[in-house]
């Protein structure tokens, strides 16, 4: 954390400023040039007379005259001069380096008009606080009007003045956008002056922020000022995969990142052989698999019929020494000879434990169970229901045990009757029924 007067808590973690205070160093803000001077006792008789101010935590900056009775140094918040009535920001830099800032950015003495009006008071600081609330959902609500009029672009940020009477629209486009139309419709929505200004991708993350895929916070939010052009031969010359996902930072674009490293990487190849993708050898041809740039190894392979066949690695001396033989018409008889066995320090294995064999995962029980339940289903569907098939055994022998019955007596001939009886008086009822003969006119199905 760059705040020195925030401190930590008990358990070591920075407490934070939370946008209460503002810091001698200006570390809560984004871009910032760290003003060692300004922690210096010391009074410069011929001091310079133009600053640096910071606006929405550093997203936006300007240089303003310092004016002799507003006495305002590194940290304050000031009330400054606009074209439309006033705003206010943090002084973020101020004395000699603001010259150089100046130099840097190529910005002249003659171009700043506007000045500091006064230090901020309590009053200015909640309207302040007030606008800065406003945004979010100016924004959401300027997305809405902008997709209803199918404008291809996108609001990226909103930024209101201090008085909040001017509001600043940042918004992303492949192309130009007429957007007179959508003017005339925020500022019947917002009725406040409205300012359209469109940025690139790299400078909305700038301006939004966030923390990128190394843990850190992005290099364009708080150091980065001037974006090179990023292209996939900086990933092929570090043996990066080229693959968009991981490359790609939050803007959409190429990792400004790639860039770092790209010198070293150029100089260490120097030293590398070129048209090494093949050595010639008396057994076949060996192919360059990768190379390790730093401990100056290659890794070559023999292609078979099945595939890819054992890996020899070679360092640059016995690679150029192949290359010699090759350009003279000769060849070694294989590269088993020439490997080169890679040393690997003691503390960096690591012992693992080979379970191959000990250790065997349980069998799952739930797919056996559903294999036995539709294999029970199945069964049932086919020779049906195991009670209805005992109900009609224990039927028929019954009717045979008493047909077949000893004493021979009448009485269940004649009960055996009356329920064939019952059954015709059953389906006469059936037939004669009209709501059943309704239902059986329907009709063939269709």
């Amino acid at each position: 954390m760059g705040c020195n007067g925030c401190s930590v808590d008990q358990n070591g973690q920075p407490k934070g400023c939370k946008s209460n205070g503002s810091c001698l160093n200006g570390g809560c803000n984004k871009l910032n040039t760290f003003d060692w001077l300004s922690r210096m006792d010391l009074n410069d008789p011929e001091a310079f007379d133009i600053v640096e101010v910071s606006f929405k935590n550093g997203s936006r900056k300007s240089f303003y005259r310092n004016t002799g009775f507003s006495k305002a140094i590194t940290g304050d918040l000031v009330v400054v001069e606009s074209s439309t009535g006033y705003d206010v920001g943090e002084v973020c830099l101020s004395g000699e380096l603001v010259r150089l800032q100046m130099k840097k950015k190529k910005f002249t003495e003659d171009k700043v008009i506007h000045s500091i009006i006064r230090i901020a008071n309590e009053r200015d600081i909640e309207k302040l606080k007030d606008a800065r609330s406003l945004e979010k959902k100016t924004m959401i609500k300027a997305r809405v009007i902008a997709r209803t009029l199918d404008l291809s672009m996108k609001i990226g940020d909103v930024e209101y003045q201090g008085d909040k009477r001017k509001a600043t629209f940042f918004y992303t486009a492949d192309g130009r956008v007429d957007f007179r139309e959508l003017i005339r419709h925020y500022a019947k929505e917002f009725k406040v002056k409205i300012e359209m200004r469109q940025i690139g991708t790299r400078q909305e993350s700038a301006r939004i922020g966030g923390i990128g895929s190394c843990g850190r916070e992005l290099c364009c939010s708080t150091w980065l000022t001037d974006f090179k052009s990023v292209s996939t031969t900086a990933a092929r010359y570090q043996n990066l995969a080229i693959n968009q996902a991981k490359l790609s930072g939050q803007c959409g674009r190429l990792k400004c990142c790639l860039n770092y490293e790209l010198d070293t990487y150029l100089e260490a190849l120097e030293e590398f052989p070129e048209n090494a993708e093949t050595l010639q050898t008396t057994i076949g041809r060996a192919s360059l698999v990768k190379t390790d740039i730093f401990k100056k190894l290659m890794y070559y392979a023999y292609q078979n019929e099945i595939g890819r066949g054992k890996m020899y690695i070679l360092d640059l001396e016995k690679v150029k020494g192949i290359q010699e033989m090759n350009a003279k018409g000769e060849k070694p008889h294989s590269l088993e000879g020439l490997n080169v066995m890679v040393e690997v320090a003691q503390e960096d294995v690591i012992d693992f434990e080979d379970v191959t064999g000990a250790i065997e995962l349980p069998i799952s029980k739930k797919s056996k169970s559903r294999r036995r339940n539709r294999r029970k289903k199945d069964n049932r569907s086919r020779s049906g229901s195991p009670r209805n098939s005992n109900q009609k055994n224990t039927g028929k022998s019954g009717g045979r045990q008493n047909n077949k019955s000893k004493d021979g007596n009448d009485k269940q001939g004649g009960g055996n009757n009356q329920g064939k009886s019952n059954n015709n008086n059953r389906n006469r009822k059936r037939n004669n029924n009209p709501n059943r003969n309704k239902k059986n006119n329907r009709g063939p199905k269709k």
